[in-house]
């Protein structure tokens, strides 16, 4: 009995400093930035990272003369066809989070279990904006034509695609009129969640981000 017991309390004891090790690194190394240094550029097109307080998108223009996103991501409400919509907001994130649980109080212990430890699978989230105002939870960026051409690559390879070659969407309940979900590649962890896609999206851009975060202030902070 005794020796179950010590095993037990060795098990806890792991679980409990491997939480603790995982949360000094998300708070630590999220201050140390790249791509900081301050460079001359052509400012070709303006795009912003965006934070409800938990999660961080990229919003892009929805048509340039670099890329044209409607081609491709749409949504199926009738707001969809607004010519007045101006920008489109890409995350990345946990299917089972994102599809079931549209408010925090709708959390599950199961969906919270199968989106930390790698056991679920993901889904892009695409927004349609008619602008957006600058403040403390949306950055304006611009970046040069070359940079967005990156961007474009890094979020179009998030995507999972049909054998027509367009994104395949998921046909679920969406947080609004104006949003969409789609199928994506790879899987949520504590290692790679939302914002770390969202970072990883700056890092593809050249511009600045944190070497690794988990949250959205891992990444404001390089901004404010």
């Amino acid at each position: 009995m005794k020796k179950i017991f010590r095993i037990l309390l060795k098990i806890i004891l792991g679980i409990l400093g491997f939480f603790v090790v995982y949360i000094v690194l998300a708070l630590a190394i999220p201050y140390i930035g790249v791509n900081t240094e301050d460079k001359d550029k052509q400012e070709d097109v303006e795009i912003y990272i965006k934070t409800n307080g938990v999660h961080t998108d990229i919003v892009v223009p929805i048509k340039t003369e670099y890329k044209d996103w409607s081609e491709k991501v749409k949504y199926e409400h009738i707001a969809s066809k607004d010519s007045t919509m101006q920008f489109i907001g890409f995350g990345w994130g946990d299917k089972g989070f994102y599809l079931n649980t549209p408010e925090w109080s709708d959390l599950k212990f199961s969906t919270a279990f199968n989106a930390a430890f790698y056991l679920g699978t993901s889904a892009m989230h695409a927004t349609f904006f008619k602008q957006l105002k600058e403040n403390e939870s949306c950055v304006k960026i611009a970046i040069s034509k070359e940079e967005y051409a990156k961007l474009i690559t890094y979020i179009e390879g998030s995507f999972q695609y049909d054998s027509q070659g367009n994104p395949i969407l998921i046909h679920a309940t969406t947080y609004g009129q104006n949003d969409s979900f789609y199928e994506a590649n790879r899987k949520y962890s504590l290692f790679y969640t939302c914002n770390t896609w969202a970072n990883n999206a700056l890092k593809a851009a050249d511009q600045k981000a944190a070497l690794w975060t988990p949250s959205d202030k891992g990444i404001f902070c390089h901004y404010r």
